[in-house]
């Protein structure tokens, strides 16, 4: 890592986020660097601020994250890593509180959507924040014993927080992938197991291009086991594939 910056790692949302936490997991002996938005941290690493961006690509209860697959082509970086992390949803809320105090949950919309069964259990008020630490921040500012934040485990011992009630997400297999990116290409962690290779690719607006495109992985026996199409500026006619397969790019 650079002297410059002494390993950071970039990531998007306040601290204690789910990105906080892949950041942690993925590379603990590096500062985790908060930024606003994608964007940010795309060029906070371009700029060399931070060695490395951790930026969520995939839900398994909810798919794709919106506009990461625009992003990643014209970023500039180069995918080094990819990291898991189990979603885990926690009811925090102020020292001393009771679970029976609690009348409103706050949180992102997507974590409120994964907690239906516990928020109906419980008859909590659902009150929409900008993102799941954020939450946990506004819980601890404000001090109020009747309200709790959705968030992670990280983000209350971030915000002073005590858990209430711990994984209450409706889906325990909950996992959000995310991909390390890096200035430069580097394969030095790609270990004895095998490798993926993430890439984004176009074909021309003509019959069994796509088809034609695919003949060449299936001639080298090459597995492929994510394709997915999405729009390219907004043109119906012009699409745009993003594409995982089992194998290293050199």
């Amino acid at each position: 890592m650079s002297a410059r910056t002494n390993g950071k790692i970039a990531f998007q949302g306040e601290p204690g986020a789910y990105s906080h936490q892949a950041c942690r997991d993925a590379r603990p002996d590096m500062e985790a660097l908060p930024c606003r938005t994608f964007e940010d941290v795309i060029e906070t690493v371009r700029k060399g601020e931070a060695d490395l961006a951790m930026l969520p690509v995939e839900n398994s209860t909810y798919g794709r994250v919106a506009d990461i697959h625009h992003l990643l082509p014209e970023s500039g970086l180069h995918i080094v890593d990819e990291a898991f992390v189990r979603v885990h949803i926690n009811l925090l809320a102020v020292p001393g509180t009771r679970l029976e105090e609690i009348e409103s949950a706050m949180s992102h919309t997507v974590l409120l959507g994964q907690c239906r069964g516990f928020l109906q259990q419980h008859r909590l008020e659902r009150i929409t924040g900008a993102d799941t630490a954020g939450s946990a921040q506004i819980v601890a500012q404000k001090g109020d014993r009747k309200l709790a934040a959705l968030a992670s485990e990280l983000a209350g011992e971030i915000y002073g927080l005590d858990v209430l009630a711990r994984h209450i997400e409706d889906k325990q297999n909950n996992t959000t992938r995310f991909l390390v990116m890096s200035r430069e290409p580097n394969l030095t962690r790609r270990g004895e197991g095998r490798m993926m290779t993430t890439f984004v690719f176009r074909v021309r607006n003509i019959p069994a291009a796509l088809y034609k495109a695919m003949g060449g992985f299936a001639t080298n026996g090459i597995n492929m086991t994510k394709l997915e199409s999405y729009m390219v500026d907004g043109n119906f006619t012009a699409t745009q594939f993003y594409a995982d397969v089992e194998g290293h790019p050199d």
